[in-house]
């Protein structure tokens, strides 16, 4: 059927609401809106469901989510593992509550217990709760810091980490072969409570969660001697953040924590953002607006699902408030880590750094200086939680720290996604074992970049929403793939990595060798001087993203390379366009 037969069936079939109905009538007029809402189904990738929520077959709603877990269920009863469950937790935005209810009740329908958090919970504690019940997979209802009008619908597999091969595919597959509406199954709330497949979860999972948490403190003693010094500011943007990151910082003693009011409570309108993103510098706003009158030592901001966290740091030098990206304080919080653990433990023969390949290359150098395994994984936190599976299950390898560009990282394997509330929490460790040796986090930012180079990276995004723009997308790639640039901006291309090939190409001589990573429609070049390039579609928003790092002699150095580099980049794009 076209898109306007599809239309016109969800008017017409006694399954759909009338408030669904009703919405679509609104737009009877609209040919482009129906087609938008139409001509495709809402696709189930590897990272699950994510959209705009409203009526429609590519939109979020209950029948797109009962859809979804229809082919979820059908994938665990196929492999026999539904005695074990699945863990459900959801966000603070518009609908999260409702598709988390109505995923419950269609696994529930299907034989399959859901084990539902009694209200909203952080990505990472969800990925804890998974290992912790053993469940045979999770469900999380976010879209992480998307706008206010987007949802989504993230699944996890018994590991703990978002699903992938070979279980993303075979979901997705049984996701595909759901394509009549009316055979996806659910069932009444209070009967799926009376037959126990519909269990409530809360505290006690708090409780461990913030336990494991505990363990990953190196310096207690230079936290009760800053405790009262410490000055920390914290928005949660509105989302879950608020109440596990201000227990685990009171529970590990800081006294002085202080809450951006304006944004404390959970809000899926986002009123103070435009979109609640601790990437973006609106975020920070009010936030620093609180820390300049308190004069706090560091800010924190987690994004509505809280595993992503974005920090500006206080210059004693100056009184300027330095904003962190997700590279520098994954390093700044990794190098922490491994360090104190060098330092009172000793490292690990089989010791590893665990990064993706769009992270700056300061990770490297790290793992470098403690002389420890650096390993690279696709984009996505969900490989760095298959690296640490593949550890425990060969024996080989010890996982010390995981980070990724888009401001999410993990030092303990407790969970196995990037986890914010963790990151909070030790860099507020941090902040205090820097402050009892008279520095900031700024100064050990600063030691960092003496140490191991100045490292800049950025990316820069370019937006094509709707049919066409991912048309714009895949041609832009294609372009790219078929005909290399030989150098970018002043820099040489010494070589291309194409992941959906899984080759690494050498432009002075042409020789090629295997990556070794699984197939990803991404692009890869290494520029001369430790500059490099990197060109992926997002897979959760309509964006292509161009990722690209340099290395100068000074912040300023490396400050105007990166900007000559990013201007090189978009000039390329523009000719494609």
């Amino acid at each position: 059927m076209g898109y306007r037969e599809v239309y016109q069936e969800w008017l017409d079939n006694a399954y759909f609401d009338e408030a669904t109905k009703e919405e679509l009538k609104s737009i009877a007029g609209n040919e482009k809106e129906i087609e938008e809402r139409f001509y495709t189904e809402l696709e189930f990738g590897t990272a699950g469901l994510r959209g705009v929520i409203g009526a429609g077959t590519n939109r979020m709603n209950i029948y797109t989510v009962r859809k979804a877990t229809q082919g979820l269920a059908n994938y665990i009863l196929g492999i026999g593992n539904q005695e074990k469950g699945v863990a459900i937790a959801y966000d603070s935005r518009r609908m999260s509550p409702e598709f988390a209810t109505e995923a419950a009740l269609c696994l529930n329908a299907n034989g399959i217990k859901a084990y539902v958090f009694e209200s909203l919970r952080p990505t990472p504690e969800l990925s804890y709760a998974v290992r912790k019940l053993g469940a045979t997979a999770g469900i999380n209802i976010t879209a992480s810091h998307n706008p206010p009008e987007y949802n989504g619908y993230k699944v996890y597999w018994e590991d703990g980490a978002q699903i992938t091969p070979p279980h993303d595919s075979g979901i997705m597959g049984e996701v595909k072969k759901v394509t009549d509406y009316n055979t996806v199954k659910t069932m009444d709330l209070e009967e799926a409570k009376a037959k126990g497949l519909y269990q409530v979860i809360g505290s006690e999972i708090d409780d461990t969660y913030i336990e494991e948490l505990k363990k990953l403190v190196w310096n207690q003693e230079a936290i009760d001697a800053m405790q009262k010094e410490i000055k920390i500011v914290y928005t949660p943007l509105h989302g879950t953040g608020n109440i596990p990151v201000r227990r685990v910082l009171k529970e590990l003693g800081f006294e002085h924590v202080y809450v951006v009011k304006e944004q404390e409570l959970p809000d899926g309108e986002f009123p103070t953002v435009s979109y609640p993103n601790p990437e973006a510098e609106e975020a920070f706003a009010l936030g620093l607006k609180l820390a300049k009158e308190i004069n706090a030592d560091l800010i924190l901001a987690t994004d509505p699902d809280a595993d992503r966290l974005g920090v500006y740091v206080k210059d004693g030098q100056t009184g300027e408030y330095h904003t962190l990206t997700g590279n520098m304080s994954g390093c700044l919080i990794g190098d922490y880590v491994i360090s104190q653990r060098k330092e009172k433990e000793g490292l690990p023969a089989d010791g590893a750094l665990v990064k993706s390949i769009v992270t700056t290359n300061m990770a490297d150098a790290i793992a470098k200086h403690y002389g420890i395994e650096l390993v690279e994984v696709l984009t996505g936190f969900k490989y760095i939680g298959q690296k640490i599976l593949q550890f425990e299950t060969e024996g080989k390898g010890t996982y010390l720290f995981g980070l990724e560009e888009s401001y999410g990282c993990l030092p303990g394997t407790y969970a196995r996604d990037k986890d914010a509330v963790v990151a909070s929490m030790v860099l507020c460790e941090a902040a205090a074992y820097y402050k009892a040796k008279g520095k900031t986090l700024w100064d050990a930012m600063i030691d960092m970049y003496e140490k191991y180079g100045y490292y800049k990276d950025d990316v820069k995004s370019i937006t094509l929403k709707g049919k066409e723009g991912l048309e714009k997308i895949q041609k832009i790639l294609e372009s790219l793939r078929q005909e290399a640039p030989k150098e970018i901006g002043v820099y040489p291309v010494v070589s291309v990595r194409d992941y959906k090939a899984d080759t690494i190409r050498y432009l002075e001589d042409g020789t090629t060798k295997p990556i070794g990573l699984p197939s990803s429609n991404v692009l890869y070049y290494d520029l001369t001087d430790d500059a490099w390039v990197c060109v992926r579609p997002s897979g959760t928003e309509p964006k292509v993203k161009f990722y690209y790092g340099v290395k100068g002699s000074s912040l300023t150095d490396a400050q105007e390379k990166s900007e000559a580099l990013g201007k090189a980049v978009l000039a390329l794009v523009e000719e494609m366009m």
